[in-house]
């Protein structure tokens, strides 16, 4: 099957993205603008593409919730047994992309990945929906599954085997931690004359600006 989608455009508007305006420090600026995707994307403005490689360096992504950040990093939680838990065990680094079309901006993260301490994850799976909670123990993501009743199955047996009792933190599940080498911001621009600023974090810590042609 073929099918045209050429026609298919958008152009993009937003206000100029100046060196004169944004601070030294990128995570100010995602602050910033992750603040401003709140209260425009609504519950949508977490959601990130995560991109990691297998060991024979191919390319997967998928979409993921940031659930944290500070200076030290972006953290987001999922099974540690998962393609993609195995992915950056092989290959400790990631990028994350968030897009917000209501804004017409784009950020891009580059950096290493690590695990949470037991403690932070810990914290969160306390705060998560019983709900939640059980599908961390009923899932073992990215297995293979004959049916959709196997998940239903198993979901009785731990919703039985804990009714009534809190519900600990399977040792596979927790959270990974993006060190930004690179924080890349964008804003649409019209005749996709973009603005695209770019950080990148020197061997002394501080951080370099630089724009980019869009």
């Amino acid at each position: 099957m073929t099918r045209n989608i050429a026609d298919i455009r958008r152009d993009y508007e937003g206000g100029r993205l100046e060196e004169s305006q944004v601070f030294d420090d990128p995570f100010e600026l995602f602050d910033e603008w992750f603040t401003l995707a709140l209260e425009n994307e609504g519950k949508d403005a977490n959601a990130m593409t995560l991109s990691s490689v297998d060991s024979q360096g191919k390319p997967h992504a998928r979409v993921v919730l940031l659930k944290g950040f500070d200076e030290r990093g972006m953290v987001f939680y999922t099974n540690y047994h998962s393609h993609k838990g195995s992915e950056l065990s092989n290959v400790p680094y990631a990028a994350m992309t968030f897009w917000w079309p209501s804004l017409s901006r784009q950020i891009r993260i580059e950096g290493p990945v690590e695990k949470v301490s037991e403690a932070e994850s810990d914290d969160y799976f306390a705060s998560r929906p019983r709900g939640s909670q059980l599908g961390a123990w009923i899932a073992t993501q990215s297995v293979v599954i004959p049916n959709r009743n196997w998940i239903e199955e198993r979901q009785k047996r731990f919703e039985q085997a804990y009714k009534g009792k809190d519900i600990p933190r399977p040792i596979h599940w927790g959270g990974y931690r993006v060190s930004p080498e690179m924080i890349e911001f964008w804003q649409g621009q019209p005749s996709r004359l973009h603005d695209r600023l770019r950080y990148e974090r020197r061997d002394g810590g501080e951080w370099g600006l630089f724009r980019l042609a869009p």
